[in-house]
């Protein structure tokens, strides 16, 4: 049985995976309420330094940079729909592989042309983050999940989570933040130019 957080919460993926060298956060969602117009979520992910600053603009992974630039991070792809079961876009991040200056990597989720669309987390539902062993996909005990709720309702983009080091130990944290000011506010925050 997969292994539940709250907002706030984390737990060590040493502990939840023994052995654990390669974890895959998978993010899903499904559009809830729109007005017919597309509703696109692209979820990214930034390798993040001991100052809480991305590493640099390479280090942002995703749709349109799938991979940062020492291959441990890896976008699968971008899903345009939302539509099927299980997770919408998946990003394996290869935990042995990356630069010890990468402290966390930080997941996120934006709404692509959100303000032209008029749409928001508020129109989405069953939004969640989560994080299992690449080599043990169908084990659910070595699967961690947040689920997001109904927190965002006006947010056009979120931090769902994040892999950070504790020392030798790998650990996950269930963040949940949201931005109003989208993809946008996000990357200022870790010290990036707006995408």
């Amino acid at each position: 049985m997969a292994v539940n957080l709250s907002k706030g919460g984390n737990i060590s993926l040493t502990k939840v995976a023994p052995g654990l060298s390669k974890a895959v956060a998978g993010l899903g969602w499904k559009p809830r309420t729109t007005d017919g117009a597309a509703f696109d979520l692209d979820a990214a992910a930034l390798l993040v330094d001991a100052d809480g600053r991305a590493l640099s603009d390479r280090h942002f992974v995703f749709f349109n940079n799938l991979q940062d630039p020492s291959g441990a991070v890896v976008h699968q792809g971008d899903n345009r729909t939302g539509d099927g079961d299980g997770d919408d876009e998946q990003i394996v991040v290869d935990l042995a592989a990356l630069p010890a200056e990468v402290v966390r990597v930080v997941f996120l989720a934006s709404i692509y042309e959100a303000e032209e669309r008029r749409q928001n987390f508020g129109q989405v539902s069953d939004a969640y983050i989560r994080v299992f062993d690449a080599e043990d996909p169908q084990n659910d005990a070595k699967t961690v999940v947040f689920d997001l709720g109904e927190d965002a309702s006006t947010e056009t983009a979120l931090v769902f989570g994040e892999l950070y080091r504790n020392g030798d130990d790998w650990k996950f944290r269930a963040v949940g933040q949201g931005y109003a000011s989208g993809l946008a506010g996000i990357v200022a925050d870790y010290g990036l130019a707006a995408a």
